[in-house]
C-alpha cells in the first residue's frame, strides 16, 4: 500500500538500495487522459524557422497539444528552394509522436505550399503516417489563410510579404487561382528566413497600413516567420478591416478541423468571429 511504502522509505534500510536487482511494487497506478485531452496537432516547420512555433504556443487553447518536425530548405527564399522541400515532407511527417494519432497535420510554409501545391503537400504529410491517415485532417500554410479569408468573407485582397517578387508572382497567381481579386501585392524583397524573422512588429503594422487598398475587404500578411501575430489587433483598428496572417491562419484553421472552436481575444477578428 501506498502508505506502507512511505512507512519503509523511513526506515533506515531504503528498499532497493543494496546491490542486489530492484523489485519494484505492484502499484495501481492511475492514468488520466494526458496533458492535451482535447486535440493533438503536429506541425511540420522549414529548416530556419524561429516564430511560427511561438505564434503557434501562444495561440493554441487549453488542452490542445501541439507538436513540432522540420524539413530542411535552403536558406534563400527562392521559387527553386521552395519546391525542393516536396520531397522530405513524409519523412518528416513521420517522426511526429509516431504512436499517437493526431487531428490535424500541417506543413509551415506559406510560399512553399503555393509552390508545391496543396493536394500534393496532404499527400506527402499523409504518406508519412499510413497508420494513421483515415484519422487526421492534413493541410497547409497556405490553405488555412485561404480558408481564414473566406471566413471572414474576404473577396478583394491585398497581400504583403516579406518575399522576393519572384515568389510574390506565384503567391498572387495562387490566391487568384483560389477565387479572389487580388487588387495589390507587395514583398520586402528579403531573401534571407534570418532577416524575414527580424523585421519588427512596429514596421509591420506601417508596412499593412501603407499597401491597404480601399476597395480591399482584408490584406493578407503571408509567411510563418512574418510576426504578424504581434500587431494583427492594431492593424486591424487602424485600417476597419479583418487582417489574416499566415500563422494566426493556421492556428485558428487547425483547430477548427480538430473540433476545436475557443475565441481567443486580441489576435485579430478571425479569432474572436470565426
Amino acid at each position: 500500500s501506498m502508505a506502507a511504502t512511505e512507512q519503509a522509505l523511513k526506515s533506515d534500510r531504503v528498499p532497493g538500495a543494496e546491490d542486489a536487482p530492484v523489485q519494484s511494487r505492484n502499484w495501481e497506478t492511475r492514468f488520466d487522459q494526458g496533458r492535451y485531452p482535447r486535440a493533438k496537432l503536429g506541425f511540420v516547420l522549414i529548416s530556419s524557422e524561429q516564430v511560427a512555433d511561438g505564434d503557434i504556443y501562444k495561440l493554441a487553447a487549453p488542452g490542445v497539444g501541439v507538436h513540432f518536425t522540420r524539413v530542411r530548405m535552403q536558406p534563400d527564399v527562392t521559387v527553386e528552394n521552395l519546391h525542393a522541400m516536396a520531397g522530405d515532407l513524409a519523412s518528416a511527417s513521420s517522426v511526429l509522436v509516431p504512436e499517437e494519432r493526431l487531428d490535424a497535420i500541417c506543413y509551415v510554409c506559406t510560399s512553399g505550399a503555393a509552390v508545391i501545391g496543396e493536394e500534393r503537400c496532404r499527400e506527402e504529410l499523409l504518406r508519412g503516417r499510413p497508420a494513421f491517415n483515415k484519422d487526421c485532417k492534413a493541410t497547409t500554410l497556405v490553405s488555412c489563410v485561404v480558408e481564414g479569408l473566406r471566413a471572414v468573407d474576404a473577396r478583394k485582397i491585398v497581400i504583403g510579404t516579406p518575399y522576393p517578387d519572384p515568389v510574390n508572382t506565384k503567391m498572387a497567381t495562387f490566391m487568384r487561382s483560389r477565387g479572389f481579386d487580388v487588387l495589390y501585392t507587395e514583398g520586402l524583397n528579403l531573401k534571407d528566413d534570418t532577416e524575414i524573422t527580424r523585421v519588427d512588429p512596429a514596421f509591420i503594422l506601417e508596412f499593412a497600413r501603407a499597401i491597404d487598398h480601399r476597395d480591399a475587404d482584408a490584406i493578407f500578411l503571408s509567411c510563418g516567420g512574418f510576426r504578424a501575430v504581434d500587431v494583427i489587433a492594431e492593424i486591424e483598428k487602424a485600417i476597419g478591416k479583418p487582417v489574416i496572417s499566415s500563422n494566426q491562419a493556421m492556428a485558428w484553421h487547425c483547430q477548427r478541423l480538430a473540433g476545436i472552436s475557443d475565441k481567443i481575444e486580441g489576435f485579430g477578428r478571425l479569432f474572436q468571429e470565426c
